[in-house]
């Protein structure tokens, strides 16, 4: 059995940024005082655990009271965080270190500039993830959130001018039905592909390039190997866009997040094994999947 890695899987530069963010402040900060994180810092337990080994503490933001003033450093993960959350950092006398994808940063920027000339702002993504709790942060909710079609289409009021966004992680087919069904509807609704927003207001799709752009490649290797393991953890959101990628391509596609949840039966009368991940799997994760099963079958 031939067992290979998608050479465009792995981190996405987003989560390489953070995660060197991250042993950088572990590696410069004193014995005496503590390295946090506000929540897990990327959606994969393998790489926080052995960030956490290294002494990479996760809290919430219900734990700022506890740290005031005692000199600890948080660090803000690449999903992002409203600015509430660096107004109470500075009540309570925190250190900030902000590791937001610049993705994000500038996804919340968008939102707040068509929030500002008064525009119906509406989100295609996930209502209580990180990142889409960031961006409601920015305009203080005063935004609709959808994930489908049906949603857009009773949710969004059709008489105001209206803007739509999206998490960067969602899938893009959806998003441009979402985007084709408004569109018959509002009659004044901006989605476009302009890059200069600062003098023009035009939103471009915000989907993260490093999600939407793996597409065709992920779906070729899951067409040349006889079986897929998609390695992921169960609650990264780009994990499960790439991963039903795969599986259109592949039925014989399988979603791990633990070797232990493998099923010798998948591999029946395979030849060929492709190994693939989220943009927030390490690769030596992969690589330890595929030792395993070099080894074992």
């Amino acid at each position: 059995m031939i067992v290979s890695i998608d050479n465009h899987s792995g981190f996405c530069w987003g989560v390489v940024r953070t995660v060197q963010i991250a042993e950088d402040q572990l590696a410069a900060t004193r014995s005496d005082r503590n390295v946090y994180v506000l929540g897990h810092i990327i959606h994969n337990p393998k790489e926080t655990e052995r960030l956490a080994a290294k002494g990479l503490k996760t809290i919430s933001i219900e734990d700022f009271p506890r740290l005031a003033h005692t000199g600890a450093k948080v660090i803000i993960r690449a999903h992002g965080e409203p600015p509430d959350t660096y107004r109470l950092a500075w009540e309570n006398g925190i250190e900030i270190v902000d590791a937001t994808c610049p993705v994000v940063t500038k996804l919340q920027e968008r939102v707040r500039k068509f929030w500002d000339h008064d525009y119906q702002i509406v989100i295609f993504g996930k209502k209580d993830h990180a990142e889409v709790l960031g961006v409601r942060g920015v305009v203080h909710d005063q935004c609709v959130v959808i994930t489908s079609v049906d949603e857009a289409n009773q949710l969004v009021e059709l008489g105001r001018k209206t803007v739509l966004f999206s998490q960067t992680t969602m899938d893009r087919p959806t998003f441009l039905a979402v985007r084709d069904a408004l569109k018959q509807r509002v009659a004044e609704l901006v989605v476009d592909t302009m890059e200069d927003i600062a003098t023009e207001f035009h939103a471009k799709d915000t989907i993260c390039g490093q999600v939407s752009g793996r597409e065709g490649q992920l779906s070729k290797f899951a067409i040349d190997n006889d079986v897929i393991l998609f390695v992921a953890g169960h609650a990264s959101s780009n994990g499960k866009v790439l991963y039903n990628v795969a599986k259109n391509a592949n039925p014989r596609t399988y979603f791990i997040e633990n070797l232990d949840e493998l099923q010798p039966e998948w591999l029946k009368g395979a030849n060929t094994v492709g190994i693939s991940g989220a943009t927030s799997t390490p690769q030596w994760y992969m690589e330890d999947v595929k030792a395993y099963l070099e080894n074992s079958f």
